[in-house]
């Protein structure tokens, strides 16, 4: 039966692919999606790029062991600020100021922005450098899953979701991405609701799991009684940079904010802020408010040895065959959906923002199409040869490496984009800081270890101080630099004073 879940599922994604490919013939095709995508599509698409493996088995049970219940406090900041506050305060900006700057990629949007070509380059390679090891990174939740649900090499798996993604992708590009994305997100969302139920009730159900989990007791956490079923948990302080750095982030990864780039129109925005808002309180609200119960199974669990990767799969381990079949869709949905949402920024913004104009003169669309789809192919096997080589050895760079890039890509670039999108006064200068400061802040903490205070220790920590150093960053150097070209800057704020006509429910009339 879970191998027929998985033969059907494969088909559907691929057929998908197949079946786009008529929206796949020019750049803005490919990438965009002809910037003609629906509310539910869009918000699927953003819904399921944002929570991969990494969230369900890696950081639901890595801050569920830790923070307990509280643990949930990530997912509800995700899904109101880097789901419902992102959209509210991105998602129209960004898709009428890239449109009437014809970008379609982050660095593209710099690039023009503030007409830099220096700027377009340096963030294309910083997207370039941190994306990749966090695109190998998807792979490693499935590990532990598939070892439990199948008798199969991880290795197996790592090559099968690879080239079946780079099938689908290459087709169909965004709009296969974004309608595999829609299907992936209802499986994601049904598959956490029966796994809580089927977990919980394991344990006697809601009310007694929780009283289960007040009588747990880690005397080298705290000495509170019932400090695991609490409010906000053992360790305030950390728990919150967890929840600043997962949502938060969202703001300045390319991969995420490319979303609103393809959003249809005034409202597909309305709804689909809702629909948004609500997936990621179902799944990531779900996923770690299940991490949280992951302590009533500590006695079949060794942190010590098999590492927090293993709280989760060992909570599902006696799950009927059936609803293992659908946690191994799920955790696959999320993983895949998340890998094709990356390699098409990767190679969008290599194509579109490095090769064409740099290496490649009078690059025209086919042509674009073309390099975008062969460095799929390279960016998907780069990441597969990295999981591999580190799912075979003791390779611990690498990892390292993961944990960094997500706060180094929003340190580099929320605050600038954010600030571009809404204040005349940005300069060339504070984003070249911004750039310089979070990625820069990120690698010196991976490669000098000791070098800042205790607090930045952790890469979430630090990732997170990161990004709210950006903020402060952006208006500081702003003021102190000169001001930017008025021509320049009015030209880019003109979209935003457009006339358009609405229908008279939207607006009165005279």
């Amino acid at each position: 039966m879970k191998l027929l879940a998985l033969i059907i599922y494969f088909a559907v994604m691929v057929g998908i692919g197949i079946y786009c490919r008529k929206h796949a013939t020019d750049v803005n095709g490919f990438v965009l999606g002809g910037r003609s995508v629906g509310p539910w599509l869009t918000a699927f698409a953003y819904g399921t790029s944002y929570f991969s493996a990494v969230v369900f088995v890696g950081y639901a049970g890595q801050f569920g062991w830790k923070y307990g219940i509280a643990a949930t406090w990530a997912g509800i900041g995700n899904a109101v600020i880097g789901s419902l506050l992102a959209w509210v305060i991105l998602g129209r900006r960004t898709r009428i100021m890239t449109q009437h700057l014809d970008s379609a990629t982050m660095p593209q949007f710099f690039g023009r922005r503030f007409n830099s070509q220096a700027l377009k380059i340096v963030s294309s390679a910083i997207i370039f450098i941190f994306l990749i090891p966090y695109t190998a990174s998807l792979y490693n939740g499935l590990s532990r899953l598939f070892g439990m649900a199948f008798d199969i090499d991880y290795s197996v798996c790592i090559i099968l979701m690879a080239v079946l993604t780079a099938i689908y992708v290459i087709a169909g590009g965004y709009m296969a991405t974004a309608i595999n994305d829609f299907i992936q997100g209802i499986i994601m969302l049904v598959g956490i609701s029966a796994v809580i139920a089927a977990v919980l009730g394991s344990k006697g159900g809601l009310m007694a799991a929780m009283d289960g989990l007040a009588r747990v007791s880690d005397p080298t956490v705290s000495e509170t009684p019932g400090v695991f079923s609490s409010f906000f948990g053992p360790d305030p302080l950390n728990l919150m940079f967890v929840v600043i750095l997962t949502s938060l982030g969202t703001w300045g990864l390319p991969q995420m904010v490319q979303k609103f780039y393809a959003i249809k129109n005034e409202e597909a925005i309305k709804k689909g802020t809702i629909i948004s808002t609500l997936f990621a309180m179902v799944v990531a609200g779900g996923c770690y408010f299940l991490g949280g119960f992951g302590r009533l199974f500590s006695d079949q669990i060794d942190i010590a040895a098999n590492g927090y990767d293993s709280v989760i799969p060992t909570m599902l381990q006696n799950l009927s065959p059936a609803l293992i079949a659908l946690v191994v869709i799920l955790v696959l949905s999320a993983s895949m959906s998340t890998l094709s949402s990356l390699v098409i920024a990767s190679s969008s913004t290599l194509t579109i923002d490095f090769l064409k104009d740099q290496f490649i003169k009078d690059m025209d669309d086919k042509k674009q199409v073309l390099f975008i789809r062969a460095l799929i192919v390279v960016f998907i096997a780069i990441s597969a040869i990295i999981a591999l080589i580190q799912y075979k050895s003791s390779v611990t760079f690498i990892a390292q490496l993961m944990g960094i890039s997500w706060g180094a890509l929003a340190g580099a670039f929320l605050a600038p984009f954010l600030y571009s999108l809404y204040w005349k006064k940005t300069t060339k200068a504070s984003c070249w800081a911004c750039f310089i400061f979070g990625s820069g802040i990120m690698l010196l903490n991976m490669l000098v270890p000791g070098i800042f205070p205790t607090i930045m220790k952790s890469p979430i920590n630090c990732g997170s101080i990161a990004m709210l150093a950006g903020l402060v960053i952006v208006p500081v150097v702003s003021w102190l630099t000169p001001k930017p070209d008025q021509k320049l800057v009015d030209d880019a704020f003109a979209c935003y004073e457009k006339g358009t006509v609405v229908a008279q429910k939207t607006a009165l009339g005279q």
